[in-house]
């Protein structure tokens, strides 16, 4: 008796094949913008009885947009197909003390719409109902959520975030994902800083940098061979934990070194060389008061130092060629940062370029955008780990 061989299952699935074939039309059609079915059959090695339904359907669903024949040097124009950026949405959430700032962008990364509210009651409540108010009747089309926490941030949870009254570990990405059905991300503040700046700000040359961001509190961005570094629990770039200063103690979440040489403390000790009112902009006050001032002259010295070892011993470690500042950093004059890169250039053992960041409080949703996009094309129907 002869025995029956089995011919061996598929691991895939019909249904996983068939979305693995859509996201290639769609990656495909994404990329190149304007082309012939013929042109993605070619592109995209699928038979063209396989592509037709799948056209049908994406032409249905917006994604692609018919148009009228393109140009043909021989034979009959083919007619042409586009595709449309505002078939997908994603959602860039920005978590600041006191606010919210949401963007809504299309896969080109255009921003269609914007809204800051005020942060208060809980995140989640307040994330899950900005979002669809924001994309209005382009809900349908939002494909992936990020979010960007002044705080440390592992598997969607956010601690020491105390900005924003997230001390203890909170699960704001799975719990957003649950309520919006859409992949979501959530990362540092400072992390998604650094991706805006590599992707389209004073980093987009460079494949190594390290952003420096003075606020309340400090931080710092990595990003090497291009993508961002974050650590294995999510807390490298925490710079403001560094025991660099003797005398510096942190407490409720806030670091040695951010307690004594953040925007918060340069404010308070302005306010000593300066009685009055609480500058809006204690460095460019500082640096301002420099000029006319011994003292605050002294104190300016003493920040730059400061800042010049965090920058050093960080530059020791990871070697990114290029430090940007940012925060309020960037408003040190042109004298300050070349002092700065004094400092920097005489204590590292390789070359390292000192500079000011240049998109400011749009980095952040820039590297947020750039976060929903990439979550948004995994195409993945659960949580995402921060990419």
């Amino acid at each position: 008796m002869t025995d029956v061989v089995t011919p061996p299952t598929s691991p895939v699935s019909r249904e996983r094949a068939k979305e693995i074939k859509r996201l290639s039309v769609i990656s495909t059609a994404r990329q190149v913008r304007v082309l012939s079915r013929a042109e993605l059959t070619e592109l995209t090695g699928l038979s063209p009885a396989t592509l037709t339904p799948l056209v049908r359907e994406l032409i249905a669903e917006g994604y692609l947009i018919e148009r009228g024949p393109g140009t043909s040097r021989t034979g009959r124009p083919r007619a042409m197909l586009e595709f449309n950026p505002r078939a997908e949405l994603v959602a860039a959430v920005s978590l600041e003390p006191s606010r919210l700032s949401c963007e809504i962008a299309d896969s080109d990364g255009t921003v269609v719409a914007h809204r800051t509210v005020r942060l208060a009651g809980d995140i989640v409540d307040t994330v899950c109902r900005s979002v669809p108010e924001l994309a209005g009747d382009g809900l349908p089309a939002l494909r992936g959520v990020a979010i960007a926490a002044p705080g440390v941030s592992s598997g969607g949870a956010v601690r020491l975030a105390p900005s924003v009254g997230l001390v203890e570990g909170l699960p704001i990405g799975e719990s957003v994902q649950q309520r919006l059905g859409v992949p979501v991300v959530v990362d540092n503040d400072v992390n998604l800083m650094a991706a805006g700046e590599h992707a389209c700000g004073a980093g987009s040359d460079v494949a190594d940098l390290l952003l420096l961001h003075v606020a309340d509190g400090i931080g710092a961005g990595l990003v090497l061979d291009g993508q961002v570094r974050r650590g294995s629990g999510g807390a490298a770039g925490e710079v403001g934990f560094l025991p660099l200063d003797p005398t510096g103690r942190g407490h409720d979440g806030i670091g040695p070194f951010e307690a004594r040489w953040s925007e918060n403390a340069i404010a308070e000790r302005m306010v000593a060389l300066a009685p009055g009112r609480r500058p809006d902009a204690p460095v460019a006050a500082l640096v301002e008061l420099a000029g006319t001032d011994e003292r605050a002259a002294a104190y300016l010295d003493e920040v730059l130092t400061a800042w010049s070892r965090l920058i050093v011993s960080c530059v020791c470690v990871v070697d990114p060629g290029r430090v940007l500042l940012s925060g309020a950093a960037t408003q040190l004059d042109d004298a300050a940062v070349e002092r700065l890169q004094d400092l920097v250039t005489t204590a590292v053992p390789s070359p390292t370029e000192v500079r000011r960041a240049v998109l400011g409080d749009r980095a952040v949703l820039h590297g947020a955008v750039s976060y929903a996009l990439s979550a948004a094309a995994a195409g993945l129907p659960h949580l995402l780990p921060t990419p």
